[in-house]
């Protein structure tokens, strides 16, 4: 049950990052902004996650994931409806940057709970559990256009906040508990000295930082640059979302089968292709499929490195798997929004385009990821 209890949090997580996705053009509509001032919008989200996740962090290591995320959870539960009654450009900045921070306190929280239930349970469980995150955000993005386009944004938040409040409810009482014992030294919380961890950092950077430029401005791609209706744009990151699910769910066995850096190779190459298709697109068909074909690569690239940032010799697996969450991170929530400020200059399908060439630098640390091939019964 506490297996099904974690993953039911990473959904939620993800349909609240995929509600997310189609609200950004029709801000943009309710406020008569441009990409440059939605960008400053997409970077508080940013902002407002990396200030507020290692103060959960911190909480997990003092008091446990399960007290920590159900905090989390249920602050950010209503994110939505604050974004969709703010009147005025700053008051939605304002709202956006809670949501990042709560949805991203969440975030380290509930991937800490997920390594408690490895432990427990003595297997692998974070590719699945990602899966789970991007079922969520396909959901979310999704049915967020259409339910927007019918019934405008404050219902949809208020369809959100049900959601995520129902599954809540079933979930919170069912996670591991793995609150530190009240007379266990406490260790200090002091950052990792070997370049380990930070490389693999570096890995999860420039893999999620497509995966938040696909989040944040796909359905603007594919409305203002191709036409495409705000039901029909949302489907760039759902697209995104489905494949990546569907890739995560079959990631661990994959792992098992071919080793960490062959799959980490295979998924970086399949990503760049579909980067490549998605930028040099006229329409949004072959957008779509491009972006599709981008979260079969991106989708195991993250949880092949939160992995091997868990299993570096000698360093506690919480230290290294914080750097990794920060700066994995950092790219899929401050990216987007400088790219706001380029797509105004150079348009979003040269962006994407470019982004194919960036992972090149994942391809070429792969071999750093072998720390991810371990045996969770032997260890």
């Amino acid at each position: 049950m506490i297996r099904w209890s974690v993953s039911a949090l990473f959904f939620v997580n993800g349909m609240l990052i995929g509600s997310w996705a189609p609200r950004i053009p029709v801000l943009m509509d309710r406020l008569d902004i441009t990409e440059a001032r939605a960008g400053l919008i997409v970077l508080a989200l940013g902002l407002g996650s990396l200030c507020v996740m290692p103060v959960f962090g911190a909480m997990v290591a003092r008091a446990g994931s399960a007290r920590a995320v159900r905090l989390a959870a249920w602050l950010a539960a209503p994110s939505m409806i604050w974004i969709s009654v703010a009147p005025t450009y700053w008051s939605v900045a304002a709202a956006v940057a809670l949501f990042g921070g709560l949805a991203g306190g969440m975030d380290v929280a509930m991937n800490a709970n997920a390594v408690a239930v490895e432990r427990a349970r003595g297997r692998a469980i974070m590719s699945s559990c990602h899966g789970f995150w991007s079922l969520g955000a396909f959901a979310g993005a999704g049915a967020g256009g259409w339910v927007i386009q019918q019934f405008g944004e404050v219902f949809h938040g208020v369809a959100v906040a049900a959601v995520f409040a129902l599954v809540l409810l079933w979930a919170q009482g069912r996670l591991v508990q793995d609150a530190p014992a009240p007379d266990a030294p406490r260790a200090p919380l002091r950052l990792p000295r070997s370049p380990l961890p930070w490389l693999l950092g570096v890995i999860a950077l420039t893999a999620m930082i497509p995966e938040g430029a696909i989040l944040d401005w796909a359905a603007v791609y594919l409305q203002r640059e191709m036409g495409a209706s705000i039901a029909l744009a949302g489907w760039g990151f759902a697209a995104c979302a489905a494949t990546m699910a569907v890739m995560r769910f079959l990631g661990d066995g994959l792992r098992r089968q071919f080793g960490a850096v062959t799959t980490l190779r295979a998924s970086t190459g399949v990503a760049m292709a579909g980067l490549a298709l998605a930028g040099l697109s006229a329409t949004p068909g072959p957008a779509i499929a491009g972006f599709a074909l981008a979260g079969i690569g991106i989708a195991n690239m993250v949880p092949i490195a939160f992995s091997a940032a868990g299993n570096v010799p000698g360093l506690a697996a919480g230290m290294g798997l914080s750097v990794v969450t920060m700066m994995g991170y950092s790219g899929i929530l401050l990216a987007p929004g400088s790219i706001g400020f380029l797509a105004e200059r150079i348009g979003l399908g040269v962006i994407y385009t470019g982004l194919a060439a960036l992972l090149l630098i994942p391809l070429a640390l792969s071999h750093l990821a072998r720390t991810a091939d371990f045996d969770p019964q032997g260890g």
